[in-house]
């Protein structure tokens, strides 16, 4: 069985759970597959996704307090379609970049295994809140820039986990705080689980900064400042602080990357 096809597969299937149990299949079958080094071309209509949510622009996404039920229903909802984003961004990583080293394939892989884990998390704790993924609109930042990276490995690694996946570390212990003001049981059990997803989403931006490093030393690059470069062809968005710098540094930001994010 081919690595890359199989990943292909699992990003075009619009059916949830067959998407999750595709990539939680390939990750524990990762060492019978072989890795094409070939380019594989693309099909149409990629990702595949449910009809449901409906995408708006992020503007639009109303915001809700958390004091309610339905405005926690509605942050846990935003959470979960970021991480089934990020099944998606794992698996495309996984399938389009070809004669990259095994241990690429492996690692973003593993990624779409864990984020698929983090998605059903979230997902049967949204229906203790009685409702579904796909009950509240949502926005396509995450894989708009997937798709203005799709050419440009380096850019992809840049833009995609380290900056806008990366963005989840600063903004978890700010959500953990509102929700333990909020402290009903409902909201503390929120809390535990993105305990679980920060201690993933970690490893996860770890792995898009090693292989950014590694691209720029093979590219002749300098990391910091082709990564400038990059937000601006991209037209990422500059990030603001608050960061999460503790865990930034734990996923692999050097000093000199955290004082450009500051402006230092």
């Amino acid at each position: 069985m081919e690595l890359r096809q199989r990943a292909l597969r699992a990003l075009q299937t619009s059916d949830i759970q067959g998407k999750v149990d595709q990539s939680s299949a390939i990750w524990s079958q990762f060492a019978s597959f072989s890795i094409a080094n070939h380019d594989i071309p693309e099909p149409p209509g990629l990702p595949g996704r449910p009809a449901q949510p409906s995408l708006v622009a992020p503007t639009l996404v109303p915001q809700r307090s958390p004091f309610t039920v339905a405005g926690r229903a509605a942050l846990i909802h935003a959470i979960c379609h970021i991480e089934f984003n990020a099944i998606n961004l794992a698996l495309d990583a996984v399938w389009r970049f070809s004669a990259m080293p095994p241990d690429f394939y492996r690692d973003w892989m593993r990624v779409a295994f864990e984020e698929a884990q983090h998605f059903t998390l979230l997902r049967d704790h949204l229906q203790t809140l009685g409702h579904h993924y796909g009950d509240f609109p949502a926005h396509d930042g995450l894989w708009e820039m997937c798709e203005k990276t799709r050419d440009d490995i380096v850019a992809r690694m840049a833009l995609v986990p380290r900056t806008l996946e990366a963005r989840g570390l600063d903004a978890t212990p700010l959500i953990q705080a509102r929700l333990r003001k909020v402290g009903t049981p409902d909201a503390l059990t929120a809390c535990d689980l993105l305990d679980i997803i920060l201690h993933d989403e970690i490893g996860h931006v770890t792995i898009g900064n090693h292989w950014y490093h590694w691209l720029c030393e093979r590219d002749g690059l300098d990391p910091v400042a082709h990564y400038s470069v990059l937000v601006q062809r991209h037209r990422a968005p500059r990030l603001r602080p608050p960061f999460n710098e503790t865990a930034r540094r734990q996923a692999g930001f050097s000093a000199q990357e955290l004082d450009y994010l500051l402006g230092s």
